[in-house]
């Protein structure tokens, strides 16, 4: 079984990912890194280029991957769950974790993350997080087999959580 983080940016995905697989013995992936490295660009640069739907697909495929290997803690990129064959297969081997946290704890995170290019074209950086947010809330929700709510917790405390929660499930 792989454990797999999923949410919007600046919840701490990689953090806690880190934090998890050290805790268990268990191999990390960043799916983000990991096409960054297959790519041989960083994102900003593969979505110049090349547009979001090439991005995606790289992701796809990076996530199929990943997904059918077993004993991984899986850090995903926030847009994952947007395609629902990624979601499939991660669920198929993983249980899912999605870290969630209100639009004021992501914007004041994020806001000066360079890393990532604009998902809305013409849009301030307020109106984008806030319209990609509704649009994926439901899919990270559908997605996710537990909701862990990071706001006001330390990586740390995402982690001791996870991994209580997957004890008193009997995945751990």
């Amino acid at each position: 079984m792989n454990i797999v983080l999923i949410g919007y940016r600046g919840t701490g995905k990689s953090t806690v990912a880190s934090l998890l697989a050290s805790d268990l013995r268990m191999p990390q992936i960043c799916l983000d890194e990991e096409i960054v490295r297959k790519a041989g660009r960083r994102i900003p640069e593969i979505v110049a280029d090349h547009g979001w739907r090439y991005f995606r697909d790289l992701e796809s495929e990076v996530t199929e991957d990943y997904a059918q290997r077993d004993g991984w803690v899986i850090d995903t990129g926030g847009g994952v769950i947007l395609r629902e064959k990624n979601v499939k297969n991660l669920q198929r081997n993983g249980t899912l974790f999605w870290l969630a946290a209100p639009p004021s704890v992501l914007i004041e995170r994020i806001k000066d993350d360079t890393e990532r290019p604009p998902l809305k074209d013409g849009k301030t950086f307020l109106e984008e997080v806030a319209e990609v947010l509704e649009e994926r809330l439901p899919l990270y929700r559908a997605a996710a087999h537990w909701t862990v709510d990071v706001s006001a917790k330390s990586p740390a405390e995402v982690s001791a959580e996870i991994q209580a929660r997957l004890r008193e499930a009997d995945l751990l």
